[in-house]
Parts: structure tokens; C-alpha cells; sequence
């Protein structure tokens, strides 16, 4: 049990307990404090909203993560991760150390995930949305700075420097959204996610400032979700592969044999299954979240553990992911070999493996996201070998993700 402030916290990694607690998810959902701490991100959107507004919302959006839509994005995809590895080759050729380059891997990647998400979801492209990522990504900075200090109720409202500087940058990113919006719906808008948003919001009986709001947060969610998570995976999956060259060597040889020079598509994606274990494993050992909160809506009883009304849960993934018990005895370790026979041979319970969340709350983007690892991956492993760069500190810290703290350095050199 842990506070911050008046707030208690259970932290749950009992597998039983865990499963429990998911079995019973009409009594559980994201406590108040965790969607007042994320509010200058996320808004009222789906990822921090809950009851019918979430309900509503997901429903709005998890139409356009189906298999059918995800396949007409692949192209997109493909370009953007191209696009990584033309930079990456301008590198090298700028070397001086014998073809071998060091990269700070760290922009490349959130350039690949930001234009990703601009041309798939909102139809534009990275450099018209670059003032939105920009300050999405400053005030993500901001924010996770002081997570401990915006947990403590009334605490986002206290006039202090850095509430001005949240509140000033939220107000510059709903109006960069809404010029935006403006600029494509004068190009006429192609039926995206942003077209679905829109029209959602068209049909909700809303006011304009709802409607406007309504708007900005769904983007916001979807900008930030996808943006930062994805990029921080790539990073972590990067590190492993260059910690572990036998498996470096063994996912290229399978993305050389199935791809045979080609851009991977769906099929070839799906044959990949030494890519798929790594991407898996990645996500079990660096879990983009760390911790599902949730509060109890009803007194619960979990064996000899009482559980009140109101009370704050986190289940701790980062933990769950780790525990000999759920995992084995090399739990601690790198083996993707686990997830030989998929997740449900992996661990002794497949629901403890989150690294999208779980239950009725799991992310409704976790399918785009893996294609987007998986294409970037196998795309860089087919033309690079890389290393990690002397300069490299592993340090992975909290800033709503768990992240390298002190980014990622690679030696890189063209096969």
C-alpha cells in the first residue's frame, strides 16, 4: 500500500488476484486521480474518459483499427519506414569511421511513428503536423516531470510556473489542431479517422465549443497513444537486438528469406515469426505501461484481502511481467523463444501478459501499432547490422512510459 497525498494505492500483482479483478471489471474502472493527472493530454478522450463517454468514444474509433482498414495503411507504413532508412544511409555515407555510423536513434523514430500516424489516421503529413508533435511532445515532457505532484488532488489547479506553461501549451495545441482540421477539410478530407471524428461529432447534438473539444481530445489521444508508445518500443526492441546480435542475425535471416528483397506486406508480416517473438518479448520486458490503475466501485473480497468502495488499485505489469511464477525461472531474461506457441504458451495465464492494457479496456490500437513495429523492424534489419554505441547508459525511467532515459545511441552499418 502506497499514498501520494490523501490518495491510497493497492498495488496488485497476485495473478489470482489479477485475474479477479478482471473477471469483475463492471466493479472496476480508471480512478478519478489518474484521469485528473492525465487530463492536459489526453482531455476527456477514450483513453482517460469512462462509463458511457468511454463507451461511446471506443465504439467511434475501433472501427477503424479492423483488420480490413489496418491492411489499406500498410502502404503508408512501408513509405514512412522507408523513409528511416534513407536517412540512415545518409548517415553512413557522412561517416568517416569506415561505413559505420552512430545514430541517435531516438528522432528517427518518433519521426517514423508521428508520420504514420498524420497519413494514416489524419491524411496529412508529418511536416504539417510537425508544430502539433512538437508541443504535444513538450507538454508531454512537462507533465510527466512531476507525475507524484499532479497525483495529489487540486494540485493541477494551483497558479504555479509549470500549471501556466501545461495550460498555455494546451490551449496552443487546440488551436494548431483546429487549424488543422480547418486546412483539411479545404482539401477535401478522404475517409480517415479524423473523417469519423468529425462526423461523430457533427451527429452528437454537441455545442461548438463541445463539439471543438470533443474533437481536440480524440485527436489527442490518438496522436499522443500512438506517437510516443511506438517509438519508445522501437527503441527498446532496437536495444535488445543489439544486446542479443545471435538474434539480430536470426530475425534478419527470416526477413531476408521471407521477404526476398520485397517490401513486407500483411502475408509476409504474418509469416514472420522470429520478428513476432521479438517484438513480444520486447513488450513483456520494457511494457510501454507499467501500471493499469483502476478503482473499486463496489466493496470486493478477494480471499482474505477486503477491498473498499473508492479504493485505488494498480496492477503492476512491470511485475507481472517479471515473475518466475507466471514466466519461469529465467523470467528476468531475453528468450523470445518463450512465445514459441504464442502468448498462451508463454506464461501460465495469457491475461498477464499487458503490455496494451487488458479487459474491456485493452488498447484499441494494439494491431496498428504491432504492424507498425514490425514493418520498421524488418525493413531496418534488412538493410542494417547495428550495435550499441559506447555512449549508450541503460537507464529505462518513468515519463508515463517507461523510456531510455538517456535515449539510444547505435553504431550502424549498411549490409
Amino acid at each position: 500500500m502506497i499514498s501520494i497525498g490523501s490518495t491510497q494505492i493497492l498495488g496488485v500483482a497476485k495473478p489470482e488476484m489479477v485475474r479477479e479483478i478482471m473477471n469483475t471489471s463492471a466493479n472496476f474502472d480508471k480512478p478519478p486521480y489518474y484521469m485528473e493527472l492525465l487530463k492536459p493530454l489526453f482531455g476527456d478522450g477514450v483513453i482517460t474518459s469512462s462509463g458511457a463517454k468511454w463507451n461511446s468514444q471506443r465504439k467511434i474509433l475501433a472501427p477503424e483499427f479492423r483488420l480490413e482498414k489496418l491492411k489499406g495503411m500498410i502502404k503508408l507504413i512501408q513509405e514512412a519506414a522507408v523513409t528511416v532508412v534513407e536517412q540512415w544511409n545518409a548517415e553512413i555515407e557522412k561517416a568517416a569511421q569506415g561505413g559505420i555510423a552512430e545514430i541517435h536513434i531516438d528522432e528517427y523514430m518518433r519521426r517514423f511513428s508521428a508520420e504514420v500516424i498524420s497519413r494514416t489516421c489524419f491524411g496529412s503529413s508529418y511536416i504539417e503536423g510537425e508544430e502539433i508533435f512538437s508541443k504535444l511532445t513538450t507538454l508531454w515532457l512537462t507533465v510527466s516531470k512531476n507525475l507524484e505532484f499532479y497525483a495529489i488532488p487540486g494540485m493541477r489547479h494551483i497558479p504555479t510556473k509549470r500549471n501556466r506553461e501545461i495550460k498555455a501549451l494546451e490551449k496552443e495545441i487546440q488551436t494548431s489542431i483546429l487549424k488543422v482540421i480547418e486546412e483539411r477539410k479545404q482539401a477535401g478530407i478522404e475517409k480517415n479517422l479524423l473523417q469519423t471524428i468529425l462526423e461523430a461529432a457533427k451527429s452528437s447534438g454537441l455545442s461548438q465549443d463541445s463539439a471543438n473539444k470533443f474533437i481536440v481530445d480524440n485527436c489527442k489521444n490518438i496522436y499522443l497513444a500512438g506517437y510516443e508508445t511506438t517509438a519508445v518500443s522501437a527503441q527498446w526492441c532496437l536495444v535488445l537486438l543489439s544486446v542479443y546480435p545471435e538474434w539480430q542475425n536470426r530475425v534478419r535471416s527470416e526477413v531476408i528469406e521471407v521477404c526476398k528483397g520485397q517490401l513486407p506486406d500483411h502475408d509476409m508480416i504474418f509469416r514472420m515469426k522470429q520478428l513476432t517473438k521479438v517484438i513480444n518479448e520486447t513488450l513483456r520486458l520494457y511494457t510501454p505501461v507499467p501500471v493499469l490503475p483502476r478503482e473499486a466501485f463496489a466493496d470486493m473480497k478477494f480471499g482474505d484481502i477486503c477491498i473498499p468502495k473508492g479504493l485505488n488499485i494498480w496492477l503492476l505489469a512491470t511485475t507481472l511481467h517479471t515473475d518466475p511464477k507466471v514466466w519461469g525461472p529465467n523470467a528476468n531474461e531475453f528468450n523470445p523463444d518463450r512465445f514459441e506457441n504464442g502468448v498462451a504458451g508463454a506464461c501460465t495465464h495469457p491475461y498477464l501478459y499487458m503490455p496494451f492494457g487488458s479487459g474491456v479496456r485493452i488498447c484499441v490500437g494494439q494491431n496498428f501499432a504491432l504492424l507498425e513495429l514490425k514493418i520498421l523492424i524488418s525493413l531496418l534489419l534488412s538493410h542494417f547490422s547495428f550495435s550499441l554505441s559506447p555512449k549508450y547508459v541503460h537507464s529505462p525511467t518513468y515519463r508515463v512510459v517507461i523510456e531510455p532515459q538517456h535515449g539510444v545511441h547505435l553504431l550502424v552499418k549498411k549490409l
